[in-house]
Formats: structure tokens, sequence, C-alpha cells
């Protein structure tokens, strides 16, 4: 599959937050008028075998909120950040729990985290998928915000996607037709055949792990390194009843503050740290083929 890495991309917040009385920086999505589009459109690209690149891309915005939940360190920060790209997200290849290693954007991508989140409030700890898409990010984040060490936890590993798993995505209806159907299943609780795990599976094992995290690190903040698939499910977590999350891009960072059994997103999907590297556009893994 031929993939397009751009350059930028507006983060999104879907949720309002609700935790301390201090004012913080959340992004948010505007509408740019045509007139911004067609400059947009009229950037220069450069190409690369599995991509097409932004140049110069324009700053994320921001903005400022505050609330009366969660009052002093009652909370705990955590930031989620998915993996770095890997060859088969550019060739849109199903990973699930297949040990797929980074590819040299996603390595660039993780190198681009760390120095981001370095410069950023302390990080106390780094938990982390024990796959090597997800560990290889971690320790590159750990060894630049301290020298920390990698807790790695399983139930943070993406989904496992039975019979689909290295299969190229498009091919999969013709080569595996019953674990496809049941991958497009609505019904949360299908099983894929091949031992993929439900949607209902996948949801209880990462949400709680991330709540043992968030129990163990009150006041502190810290960062987890995770799947687009295990994403998605916790900010199902968080937001029940808001619209889908959209896309999980390759190292975007994406702010949780737990307080107690009580989550709320400070901010999302944020990849203003890839000016350099870009991303891939589809975020293939991150989208709704979470694999």
């Amino acid at each position: 599959m031929s993939a397009v890495r751009t350059q930028w991309a507006s983060p999104v917040c879907l949720h309002f937050p609700r935790f301390s009385t201090r004012s913080v920086k959340i992004a948010v999505c505007l509408k740019f008028p045509a007139t911004v589009k067609t400059l947009l459109l009229k950037q220069s690209f450069a190409l690369t075998r599995h991509s097409t690149r932004l140049l110069n891309p324009p700053h994320s915005l921001s903005m400022s909120f505050s609330s009366s939940r969660c009052m002093g360190g009652s909370y705990a920060e955590i930031v989620v950040v998915r993996h770095g790209e890997t060859e088969w997200n550019a060739d849109g290849r199903i990973q699930g729990h297949l040990d797929v290693e980074l590819n040299e954007a996603g390595k660039q991508q993780a190198a681009l985290v760390a120095d981001r989140l370095s410069k950023e409030p302390k990080i106390s700890a780094v938990y982390s998928s024990d796959l090597k898409r997800a560990l290889v990010t971690a320790e590159t984040i750990a060894a630049k915000c301290g020298g920390l060490e990698v807790i790695t936890d399983p139930d943070l590993r993406e989904r496992n996607l039975g019979e689909l798993q290295g299969l190229v995505f498009r091919e999969a209806a013709k080569l595996s037709p019953k674990a496809h159907k049941a991958f497009l299943s609505h019904r949360t609780d299908q099983d894929i055949p091949g031992g993929g795990e439900s949607l209902d599976h996948l949801f209880q094992r990462c949400t709680s792990s991330l709540q043992r995290i968030g129990n163990k690190h009150k006041g502190e903040r810290v960062v987890v390194v995770s799947h687009g698939g295990v994403i998605r499910s916790l900010y199902k977590r968080a937001c029940p009843n808001g619209k889908s999350g959209g896309n999980v891009l390759n190292t975007s960072v994406n702010i949780f503050h737990l307080c107690d059994k009580e989550w709320t997103i400070k901010s999302w999907g944020d990849v203003s740290h890839l000016q350099q590297t870009g991303y891939l556009e589809s975020g293939f893994g991150g989208d709704k083929t979470s694999g």
C-alpha cells in the first residue's frame, strides 16, 4: 500500500477537561476559510518512497481553560503516546500482537517526541507495551527524560487481531473473509478467528492498566506508550458519549487526567513536534484498522 506522510495536522480536543484550578493549554480544532486552505495546499512538497511531506506547517493552536475538579495533586497526568511508525504501518499491513520494528521515520519520530517531552514538566515514570515498536519509542523517551527505566505491561499491547495479523489490510477480505467480517462487526463482544480479541476484551484490559497507573501516580506526570487500538479504547473510556477521536497518529501526544475513577482529556492528537519527519496521513493502525 502506498502511504502518504504529511507534515502537520491540527490537533483536536473533543472533551473539555475537569481538573485543577490552574490554567492549562489545550489544543482545539478550527475550520479555516477557503482562502487559507488554498494557501496551505500551495505549500511545497518533498517526496520520499512512501510519503509526501508538507513543509513549513503552521503552528498548532492552543487555548487556556480552568476547572474546579481534581484539586491540587489529587489526579495523575498521563501522557499517552502512540508508538513511532513501522514499515508495516507504511505498507498498510496489520500488526496486532506481531512484533514489528520501528522504521527510520519511526525512530526519528520517537526522538522528536522524546525531545519535546524532556522540555515539558518532569516525567516521574515511563510505561509501555512490551511490543518492540512501543518499547523502543518508550526507551527513547525515558533516556531523554532523565534516564528512567521503562516499566512494561502486556495489558498495553495492541488488540490481538487473530488471522488478520500479517495481512495487508486491502487484501484481508479475500484472504481471510471470516476474520475480516468479524473485524468489521459492530458487536463489541465479537472475537476474531485465530485467537483475536473482541473490542470489549481490549477495552477491559487496557483501561484497567491505565487505571492502575493513575492510582499509583497521583500528583505526578507519567508517560504511557501504546498502540492505536488501545488509545482509541482509552478515549472511549474518557469520552463514552463523545464522537470518535479520529485517527491516532504515530507519536501523537494525548494527555489524560485521572482523578480516582473519573477520567478527562486535557489534549488530544498533538503532533506539533513532527515538523521535521512528518507522519502517515492515513494513521494506519491508529485509524479504524486499529492494528
